[in-house]
Parts: structure tokens; C-alpha cells; sequence
């Protein structure tokens, strides 16, 4: 079994199946050294989630000035 019919088993994303494209995906490299992979890490808090796609998700805000605050 694969790492992808792994994840896939667990998680239920399909690795294997690109999301925007719905070719093969295929492993071209593997990260295993800590500080690289720390290094990594760093940058995404830096630069904040991203959604599949590469899409940036904007800062999270309070609500807009003169709307009361419901969750209460």
C-alpha cells in the first residue's frame, strides 16, 4: 500500500487525483531533514494558511464597528 492509499484510507482526500486538473500526481521529492523542514514551516507562519489551490486565506478581523456582537 502506498503512502497516498494510506493517507487516502485515513483522511479520505485523494492524493493521487490532482484537484484542479484530475490528473496523476506523482511524488518528486521528499523533505526529511529537520531544519529544512523547519525552515519550511517557518515561512508558511510567516506568509499565513494557504488553501488547496495556493490561494492565500486572508487575516482573520473582528466584526464591522456599530454591528452587535451576537455570539454572546
Amino acid at each position: 500500500m502506498s503512502w497516498a492509499q494510506r493517507l487516502k484510507r485515513v483522511f479520505q482526500p485523494d492524493l493521487q487525483c490532482c484537484e484542479a486538473c484530475g490528473g496523476q500526481v506523482r511524488v518528486i521529492a521528499g523533505i526529511e531533514d529537520p531544519v529544512v523542514i523547519g525552515k519550511i514551516l517557518q515561512h508558511l507562519e510567516k506568509t499565513g494558511p494557504v488553501l488547496a489551490g495556493g490561494v492565500l486565506l486572508p487575516e482573520a478581523r473582528g466584526p464591522p464597528e456599530g454591528i452587535p456582537d451576537l455570539s454572546r
